[in-house]
């Protein structure tokens, strides 16, 4: 189990469902032993994270930079930006789309996705 990560040393990830968009992930199951996911996400300007659903996993977003639009089955869209924190409950629908700056996420799943 790791105490302490260098984020710097970690590699980006080719996303494997959103074309153009990179993951990074910070803490896991398989690496750190505990049932939470944590991940930075890497949207660039003009790419978006299609409609999908984590049956089991709570998504808790906190965007650190950039611009774009969230929908969340049930609510209307809303901007999704710096100074917002998103949970998206399991099993619901949501996308992100309209990226007009890069977007840089930190992105948590409970439990772990990985």
């Amino acid at each position: 189990m790791r105490t302490i990560t260098f984020v710097e040393e970690l590699t980006w990830q080719v996303h494997p469902s959103a074309e153009g968009v990179y993951f990074k992930p910070l803490v896991s199951k398989k690496d750190d032993g505990i049932d939470v996911s944590c991940m930075l996400i890497s949207v660039p300007k003009g790419k978006q994270v299609p409609e999908h659903i984590h049956e089991e996993q709570v998504d808790i977003l906190y965007p650190i930079k950039g611009k774009a639009v969230m929908w969340i089955d049930g609510r209307d869209s809303f901007f999704l930006e710096p100074g917002i924190i998103v949970r998206v409950p399991k099993g619901t629908k949501h996308k992100i789309g309209e990226v007009t700056e890069d977007l840089l996420l930190y992105d948590v799943f409970c439990p772990a996705l990985m």
